[in-house]
């Protein structure tokens, strides 16, 4: 019986399934690779969107891959392309064009969408934006290009990416969260104040403990927003940052095993055989903490993709990495290293502030498991950063409080 070409299929062109494709090109000549987006794009830099959203950044300086390079690595792109099903019994993908493309292996590394806004007066009013794609950036630049208000929804790094998008271009902007501080499943009190602080230096009003209950639209666009505690917030554009929503139905009536996100092994495999899932989806086999999670940063899609690209090509390689994740924080830096959760029972944290440079104050906050560092976050200062992604690497031990307590002050 004569065998044929490994065929590819991988759902999903961001970093995850870009970096899997062109893994699995390397080590395989002659295999077929389907890469299949919803996207009009190939792979663009998803980390370079708030420059962009500043204007900082060019639009070509946010492209990472164009149709040539695909093209000259024989993998098949389908761009604006929806995937509605997906047979693992038959070991095929369907498209909404009514494409079916059989695969001895599947990369499922197709991420999420954005959680709208759901309250009285957001389903008819133009001008709300989420802020996840190139396009969404697109639109929400010539929106902004025409306001002089404008309303930050979230507690979330995609809000405070539009904040400083608004607040940057000029727009009198205001930063309503319904947490009592920013990113609050991992900073504390302390932590949100720094935030709140290097916010405020931008002229942008934070307001905590509270939430949208109306939009008041004037002509089809909005004119305020009603709060839940009786505010009212002007706003001529509206940016939403209030999570994603796992794009696991396309699994619906197959046996893949879905919780949070689609569950996979330390291989990035899931309980079905030759069935992978890589990048914000995944929810994977965390070997530095122990179970498993999901990790929605540029660095862990990476990892993925080059493991899951490696595994399905044959491969038997774990993942185990340190993730990070680095931006701008208005005119200072924000890092986060490996699994930096406060809101996780199994681990421990200790924090510092202090004083920082241009009158801003550095804060760090260290994330430990069974004594052993799993993770940070640093506003300010990123000297130390790397000492520390090795030491998370390394799994050393500090079993007394004062050894912890000295890594704060690395440098």
């Amino acid at each position: 019986m004569a065998v044929h070409d490994k065929r590819y299929v991988i759902i999903g062109n961001g970093v995850a399934g870009t970096t899997a494709a062109e893994t699995l090109r390397k080590n395989d000549p002659n295999c077929s690779i389907h890469l299949i987006t919803n996207e009009p794009y190939p792979l663009y830099n998803r980390v370079s969107l708030p420059r962009f959203l500043q204007g900082v950044l060019a639009e070509q300086k946010v492209m990472i891959r164009n149709f040539t390079w695909h093209e000259q690595r024989n993998i098949h792109l389908l761009i604006e392309t929806l995937v509605t099903r997906v047979d693992t019994d038959e070991r095929v993908v369907v498209t909404d064009k009514g494409e079916h493309f059989p695969y001895d292996a599947l990369l499922i590394a197709n991420g999420g969408w954005a959680n709208p806004l759901r309250v009285s007066g957001a389903k008819d009013v133009k001008h709300v934006y989420n802020f996840v794609t190139l396009d969404d950036a697109k639109t929400i630049i010539a929106r902004m290009l025409e306001s002089r208000t404008a309303l930050a929804y979230g507690g979330s790094f995609i809000s405070y990416e539009m904040c400083d998008g608004f607040a940057v271009r000029k727009l009198d902007t205001t930063w309503l969260m319904r947490g009592p501080y920013w990113l609050r499943n991992v900073l504390d009190p302390e932590g949100g104040e720094v935030v709140d602080a290097i916010a405020k230096k931008f002229g942008v009003e934070v307001v905590h403990g509270d939430e949208v209950a109306e939009i008041v639209a004037k002509n089809g666009v909005p004119s305020y927003v009603k709060t839940a505690k009786g505010r009212q917030i002007q706003a001529d554009v509206i940016g939403i940052g209030l999570g994603i929503r796992l794009n696991t139905r396309i699994l619906a009536g197959t046996a893949i095993e879905v919780r949070n996100g689609v569950v996979v092994n330390e291989y990035l495999e899931t309980n079905v055989a030759g069935v992978y899932a890589a990048g914000d989806i995944a929810e994977f086999f965390d070997v530095a903490i122990g179970h498993h999670h999901t990790m929605g940063t540029w660095d862990n899609a990476m990892g993925h993709g080059r493991i899951a690209g490696a595994n399905m090509g044959g491969d038997h390689q774990p993942y185990h990495d340190v993730p990070t994740y680095t931006s701008p924080l208005f005119d200072v830096n924000i890092a986060v290293i490996g699994t930096a959760r406060s809101d996780s029972p199994e681990l421990e944290s200790i924090a510092r502030r202090e004083p920082g440079e241009k009158g801003n104050e550095n804060y760090r906050k260290l994330f430990f498991r069974e004594n052993k560092l799993v993770g940070a976050l640093m506003i300010g200062s990123p000297k130390g950063r790397k000492k520390l992604v090795d030491i998370v690497k390394n799994q050393q031990v500090f079993a007394s409080a004062a050894e912890r307590e000295a890594l704060l002050g690395l440098r």
